[in-house]
Formats: C-alpha cells, structure tokens, sequence
C-alpha cells in the first residue's frame, strides 16, 4: 500500500488528527447541496413540466444534461483540488449552486432549462460528494478518514428524506417557481458562508522534498490494471444503482403492488444506505475495503436476482430490498477508501476524478438504456440484468486484490 500523507500539523487542528468543523459544515453543505440539486427535482418534475408544457423526457434530460456535465468536470476539478484545495472553489461553486437554482426558477423554454441545468451541473462538480472528500483527505489524519467521510455521508444521506417532502410542501404552498427562489436562498445561506469560512487553510501540503518523487496521478493509475478492474466495477454498479432508482417503483407496481406500497418499499433503500455506511464502518475495523463492498456488492445482485420470484408479496418484495438496500450508499464511502489504500493520498482528487468520470456518465445514461430495454423486453429481463451487473462488479472488485499495489515513482 501507498502510504503518503498530506494532511500536516498545522491541518490537523481538531482532536486525533481530524477538523471537526470542517467535517460538520461539509455534512450540512452537501446535504443542501444534494437536496437542492438534485433530490428536488422529483418533485418539482410534474409542476414544471405543465407549465413549460414539454414531456417528461425532455424535463427529465435536463438532470442527465447536469451529470454529465458534471462527470466532464470531474478531472479537472480533482486536479485544482489537489493543487489548491477546497475553500476557493466550493465558495465559488455556492455561489453559481444558488445563482442557477434562481435562474432555474425563470426558466420558460427547454432551451433555457437546458442552459441552466449546464450550470447546475457545474456547480455540482464543484459542491458536492467529490471535492468535500478530497478537504476531508488533505486535512484529516489516516486513520480518522473513515470516520470522517462517515459523518458527512450519514448526515446527507438524509437529503432526499428532508428535501424531496420539503419542496412538495413548498409547491403546495407557493408553485414551483417561489418554491425554487426560496431553495436558491436556502443554498446561498446555508452553504456560502460555511464553504467561505469553516474550509480556510484546507489546501493538501506534500512535503516538497517527496513530491518530486512521485509519478503524475494519471500514469499511476492509467497504468495499472487493477484501476481498470475497479473502474469497470464502479462503472457497472453505479449504473445498476441508478437502474433501480429509476424504475423500481415501476417494476413493484407490475408485480401487483399498490403505488403507495410501491413507494414505501422504495423509500426503505433511503434508510437502508445509512445502515449500510455505518456496517461498512464497522466491518472496516478488521476487513480490507475492498472485499466488504464486493460482498456487500455481490449480495445486492442475489437480492435483486431473487426479487422476480419473491417480489409479488410485501414481505418478499421487503426482504430483497432490505439486502439490496444495505449496499445502496456503500460506493460513495467505498470509493475513497481502496482508492487511497491502493495508491495513497498523492494525487487523490485528480485519480477519483479520474475514476468518477466514467461512473458518473454510467450512472446518467443508464436509466435511459434502461427504458428501452424495458420497452423491448418487460421489466424483469431489466432488473435481472441489473443484478447481473452487480455480480459482475463484485468479481472484478474482488480480483483487485489479487492485482499487486503499482509504484509511487
């Protein structure tokens, strides 16, 4: 394993090794941000499509439209991250995060929906899970990243649970357009402010004499097969995942559930990743990172494999979603942790922005995929190849382990 560190004394401020009020103000932004950004949108889909008078797929194109806009980001911001650090540019990205929820809100042609979703996209590459992970690695100790990443990710795995009903209300009491006027604020007050002052002196610091000696973030990685396996694993989960989250309810409805039923089972995948998290915490005591998540992983695909068959009652239909459930969040703590067991803390954002890239166009385009699958074939052949998807993705995890760790130089 690599082990570099980069977080220094002067960083290290809080008790152990670990900042405690960046880690809070981070799990209070991304939590807003993820709220706003992108759980709101559920919500707001019906009412803003009525009023702009467009199809539920061209609406729903403006989500796809900011994530991958976002993915295009991802190595470029991870290589700003690593050179400068966070305070800067998630202040920056606050500030275009609440400027584009306004101008979402005076939006009248899809045209301009579309340019606005450019910069909600944007400023999500700037806000959200991968720059708040990247001032965690360059100011925490080692061994405290995992508790951490925990506690921003327990925090906002709570997101859609607040914000999704708290829109709803919203809408209902004021129409979709106030409603976002008064997210943009809740973004510019609850974010600005913290990014602004709570990540001052968050810049990752290598020592000058080491840093010459290590490789470029890219060659590492690019040239290691095991980066290949784990890409291809992440890749094929995160577009599993956002197969599920996009046609699930659907899929409980056709197997004879009522819509209300359909959707409580659903919401349970929202808890579920909270307990997943803190299990994968736990388990990280005396396992390696990599072969939790491909059990966990692998264990996904038998729960939706089985999910055809056992579906049709409520408590079949719960008890595959609870097994699958528990690995619904552990990619976004997963990730970070067998990136810098493998190569160190060097370099982290521009190599998870390396690996985000892919993922995160997977994880768009794959509910689109998805549909027309579902269209030619039904929607079993569609949710069995998403459990196909998770084995796979378990195995290639696994075989990681068998691929020696590359090189610093």
């Amino acid at each position: 394993m690599t082990a570099t560190t980069s977080a220094t004394g002067s960083q290290l401020t809080g008790r152990g090794g670990i900042r405690r009020e960046v880690v809070a103000a981070l799990a209070v932004t991304t939590t807003v941000g993820y709220g706003v950004l992108y759980y709101a949108f559920s919500a707001l889909l019906e009412p803003m499509r009525t009023d702009l008078h467009i199809s539920t797929t061209a609406a729903t194109g403006a989500l796809t439209v900011a994530s991958l806009t976002s993915a295009v980001l991802a190595i470029p911001v991870g290589r700003w991250l690593d050179r400068r650090g966070g305070h800067g540019l998630m202040t920056v990205g606050s500030i275009l995060a609440a400027a584009s929820v306004l101008a979402w809100s005076h939006v009248h042609t899809t045209a301009h929906l579309y340019v606005v979703f450019v910069a909600i996209g944007i400023a999500s590459a700037m806000v959200l899970y991968p720059p708040a992970f990247a001032v965690i690695v360059a100011t925490s100790a080692p061994h405290r990243r995992t508790t951490a990443l925990l506690g921003i990710t327990l925090v906002a795995g709570f997101a859609s649970s607040i914000f999704i009903p708290l829109t709803g209300q919203l809408i209902h009491a004021y129409g979709w357009r106030q409603t976002l006027t008064i997210l943009a604020c809740v973004v510019a007050v609850a974010t600005i402010p913290l990014h602004a002052l709570a990540l001052r002196h968050t810049a990752p610091t290598t020592a000058p004499q080491r840093a010459h000696h290590f490789r470029p973030a890219p060659g590492r990685v690019l040239h290691d097969p095991g980066f290949w396996l784990l890409a291809g694993a992440f890749v094929l989960h995160s577009a599993a995942l956002a197969v599920i989250g996009v046609h699930l309810v659907t899929y409980l409805i056709r197997l004879g559930h009522q819509p209300t039923t359909a959707a409580t089972l659903t919401g349970l995948l929202g808890l579920l990743s909270v307990t997943g998290r803190v299990t994968v915490t736990v388990l990280r005591r005396w396992l390696p990172m990599t072969a939790i998540s491909a059990v966990i992983i692998a264990l996904q695909g038998i729960a939706l494999g089985l999910l055809p068959a056992a579906g049709r009652s409520v408590a079949g239909a719960a008890g595959c979603l609870i097994a699958f459930g528990l690995g619904f969040g552990v990619a976004s703590l997963a990730k970070p942790a067998i990136l810098l067991d493998r190569y160190g803390d060097h370099g982290y954002a521009t190599i998870a922005g390396i690996l985000g890239t892919p993922t995160s166009i997977a994880a768009a385009t794959a509910p689109l995929a998805a549909a027309g699958l579902a269209t030619a074939l039904g929607y079993t052949p569609l949710i069995l190849t998403a459990a196909a998807a998770c084995v796979l993705a378990a195995i290639a995890l696994a075989a990681t382990r068998r691929i020696p760790t590359p090189a610093s130089t």
